[in-house]
């Protein structure tokens, strides 16, 4: 079993022919995602081609997911379109929607977390490198490829990676897969100060997870939701956890790379995050050279 995508999910593009779109969709259809279908407005019934793959277009999420059966859209669309992108895919019902888009307006996305309440769709990021689950096949082609993450570091296996850095979510990937430990799913929840999917959903997900046995929990200065994940973890998650909080040297009330990485009021900081991971039990890298191997300590003894 896996999270949130398997090897059949199948998927949309939102933004298929833009050229941030279109060279992820070809690594995905690459990796064995089942891309089927893109949406552009304005492009409807043209054609998305890569190699032996021919992937149909449309105006509309609503008509791609209806004609496709697509239940996951990932979403390649410009700042000022982006949200609206996102509701178009609520409004189509989706299961799951992940926007890879950086820069969206923290005004648009409050109205976006406003108007999903209640909704079916889960969403992943804003400003993520998307959800990875690995396949069987060589290189773990086969599986599924959502975003931007370089799917050939990836490797099968049973740890759950969460993270807010993409980069950071790759490092720890490759440090697994280097010492042969392969990955259920990977999701990169994005670094905005209101995104959708919290460091605590992806735990619950994964602890509900048979597949699942560790997890690596990456997080960074700003908000509490690692802190909110620990507690959590605490009473309710007999997998061992590592963790890795990005920003210990952030100065006071600069934001650090992702919009959401600030530290303000006193709430937010490194040391707090750490502490309560450490409270809950939950062992913590130094740093991020040593994730998996903090993990694997932890894990196997």
């Amino acid at each position: 079993m896996s999270i949130l995508v398997d090897s059949n999910t199948r998927i949309l593009v939102q933004g298929i022919t833009g050229d941030f779109g279109s060279r992820h969709a070809k690594l995905s259809l690459d990796y064995g995602t089942k891309v089927v279908a893109g949406v552009t407005p304005g492009k409807g019934g043209q054609t998305f081609e890569h190699g032996s793959f021919k992937v149909p277009i449309f105006d509309t999420v609503s008509d791609a997911a209806k004609q496709t059966g697509a239940t996951v859209s990932v979403i390649f669309v410009p700042p000022p379109f982006a949200a609206d992108g996102i509701l178009e895919a609520v409004d189509a019902g989706l299961a799951l929607v992940v926007c890879i888009t950086e820069g969206i307006p923290v005004n648009d996305m409050v109205k976006v977390k406003a108007a999903m309440q209640g909704s079916k769709t889960r969403l992943i990021g804003p400003n993520c490198p998307g959800v990875v689950t690995p396949g069987t096949g060589k290189d773990s082609h086969g599986g599924c490829r959502i975003g931007i993450s370089p799917g050939y570091i990836h490797k099968r296996g049973n740890v759950g990676v969460v993270s807010r850095s993409g980069t950071l979510t790759y490092e720890a990937v490759w440090q697994l897969t280097r010492r042969g430990f392969g990955q259920s799913t990977c999701v990169g929840i994005g670094g905005d100060p209101v995104n959708g999917t919290s460091h605590l959903d992806a735990l619950q997900m994964f602890n509900d997870d048979p597949e699942t046995e560790a997890i690596i929990m990456i997080g960074e200065i700003g908000g509490d939701a690692e802190e909110r994940a620990a507690a959590w973890a605490k009473d309710h998650c007999q997998k061992p956890i590592a963790a890795f909080i990005a920003g210990a040297t952030a100065p006071p009330g600069r934001r650090m790379g992702h919009a959401g990485a600030i530290v303000s009021g006193g709430k937010g900081t490194a040391r707090g995050k750490i502490d309560a991971l450490h409270e809950a039990g939950i062992a913590v890298a130094d740093t991020p050279a040593v994730m998996a191997e903090t993990l694997i300590k932890r894990w196997k003894g």
